[in-house]
């Protein structure tokens, strides 16, 4: 699978990253996860409702997402991250 990190994530997830740099490493540990297994127990993945219907959301912390979308077919699959931040921001 291929990752592709839009500019709203790098933005979103540098800013929670600046108040807090241990979750640096957390986060490339969920990309690194949802990049070999989406579905990976740890990552709580799961297809979001209502205005955000056709995303994804991934665990990254007690509260922190990230936020989604899955594309392509079978080997061709990629995962663009959409956003990042509490569960309050993102939903």
């Amino acid at each position: 699978m291929k990752l592709k990190i839009s500019n709203r994530f790098k933005r979103d997830s540098s800013r929670i990253i600046k108040k807090n740099p241990e979750l640096r490493e957390k986060l490339a540990d969920t990309l690194l996860l949802l990049k070999a297994d989406i579905f990976n127990p740890v990552l709580k993945t799961h297809k979001l409702k209502g205005e955000l219907k056709g995303l994804y959301s991934s665990s990254w912390g007690y509260d922190l997402r990230v936020i989604f979308e899955l594309s392509g077919e079978d080997d061709n699959k990629v995962i663009e991250m959409i956003t990042a931040g509490t569960h309050d921001e993102v939903y």
